[in-house]
């Protein structure tokens, strides 16, 4: 029961940090680049942003204000403790951009879009590793899907096209286009902050030596693997045999070396290749990278 507490604890800790760093992250990118250049980003910052140009009113505020259903909405949708760290994250964004100062960095258009999302979008990813949100469109869309049946994507898509589309009606259309560029740069980045800096590919294999495979890939990758026992069909009346299919897991760096040496095992294996966005647990990430 002790090292459960401590676990929590330690977890709990962790989160906090995360969602302090998050804050600061996107602070420096709302006052450091995108204000004083009067671009926006997508989403509830997004509308924050451009009420701010539109109203005059304190970014910090309309933080609070465009928020506040969200968070109510996360309460229902994801939880009590989601809600509540929501409400501490975007509390502390708002509080940190009313009082903390941070340089003008530049007054390059482009780099204020491109670093301005940047560090935008490494806010919003550190927050939603914390388990909370700082900008609340995601939890609208997750409602949204489930009750239109569409996709989240979608719904997201079609929000910021109406705030880019505002956007070029009360701002400018160069405005808007380099918000454009801040969106994407930021969603780059978010994407990065949660599914890993490392790209991993999981690959299944279908071969007679599947025993000379396996011995490969963890004495000489490194790797672990799972074998699944199946059966494969082939000819006109559908023959089948039973086979052992080999699944592991290998970044993207290694997957050339992986496919050499199943080339060399078995130039007639069965290889099939997918994107894995990101991986938790067993040996990928407890050992170091061979090359």
């Amino acid at each position: 029961m002790p090292n459960k507490n401590i676990n929590r604890n330690n977890s709990f800790l962790k989160d906090i940090l995360l969602i302090i760093t998050g804050i600061f992250s996107a602070s420096f990118g709302f006052k450091g680049f995108l204000l004083t250049n009067h671009f926006i980003d997508g989403g509830a910052t997004g509308i924050s942003l451009l009420l701010t140009n539109v109203t005059k009113l304190p970014l910090a505020f309309l933080l609070i204000i465009i928020n506040i259903p969200f968070v109510l909405l996360g309460l229902r949708v994801m939880g009590r403790t989601f809600a509540i760290k929501t409400a501490f994250a975007i509390s502390g964004l708002a509080a940190v951009v009313a009082f903390i100062p941070f340089p003008d960095v530049t007054s390059d258009n482009l780099l204020v879009a491109l670093f301005g999302g940047f560090f935008l979008g490494a806010g919003i990813g550190l927050t939603i590793r914390g388990g909370a949100v700082i900008d609340g469109t995601e939890v609208l869309a997750i409602y949204l899907s489930k009750r239109l049946g569409t996709t989240i994507g979608d719904i997201i898509i079609g929000l910021n096209a109406c705030i880019f589309l505002a956007a070029t009606y009360f701002l400018s259309v160069e405005i808007a286009l380099y918000s454009m560029v801040t969106y994407l740069s930021a969603s780059k980045t978010l994407d990065f902050f949660l599914e890993g800096f490392e790209e991993y590919m999981g690959v299944t294999i279908i071969s007679t030596r599947h025993g000379a495979i396996k011995d490969m890939i963890q004495k000489e990758l490194g790797r672990g693997f799972t074998v699944y026992s199946g059966k494969k069909g082939y000819g006109k009346k559908g023959e089948s045999e039973h086979v052992d299919i080999v699944y592991t897991i290998v970044t993207r760096l290694e997957l050339n070396r992986l496919n050499n040496a199943i080339e060399q095992i078995d130039k007639d294996a069965f290889v099939v290749m997918s994107s894995v966005k990101d991986t938790k647990g067993g040996m990928i990430k407890q050992r170091p990278l061979k090359h």
